[in-house]
């Protein structure tokens, strides 16, 4: 077996040779923002997801807007209800400012949701606490690696 076929990545085990690898370190340039002023939910996001994407934790979106408005972020996780202004104002002002990444939205509020709103903002994928995990990964996976992804970030 070449060194190739086994690689331990921050102490994972990863199979399949180069192509593999390749994706990983691919993976792991993806940066997600989650913003949610629950810290549990923060932490918990960061623990799922920090193996494979560079995960950074906001707890409003004052914190959120000042921090990465200017960054190059291909994902933004919001819950619907943060202090001050709601996680689709929030993302509506990434948008103003001229982000064309990927957005999920939670909450423990789906009567609140407005379908519309979702739309205008192009966020396509909506969760409901308690978080279904797998599903949120999947949808994560397809964001941010499926074949519609966008290459031109702001």
């Amino acid at each position: 077996m070449s060194r190739w076929h086994e690689i331990c990545i921050r102490g994972r085990m990863f199979e399949g040779g180069k192509q593999n690898l390749f994706r990983m370190n691919k993976m792991q340039e993806k940066k997600i923002v989650i913003v949610d002023d629950d810290d549990s939910i923060r932490k918990t996001f960061f623990m799922i997801l920090h193996d494979n994407y560079r995960v950074y934790l906001a707890k409003d979106p004052k914190e959120a807007l000042h921090r990465f408005k200017k960054t190059n972020v291909d994902l933004i996780i919001a819950d619907l209800k943060l202090p001050d202004i709601s996680g689709l104002e929030m993302i509506s002002r990434f948008r103003d400012a001229g982000y064309k990444g990927e957005a999920i939205l939670i909450s423990g509020h789906p009567d609140m949701i407005d379908m519309d709103e979702l739309n205008r903002l192009s966020i396509g994928h909506f969760f409901v606490k308690p978080l279904d995990l797998n599903a949120l990964n999947h949808s994560i996976e397809y964001l941010l690696n499926g074949k519609h992804s966008k290459e031109n970030r702001v």
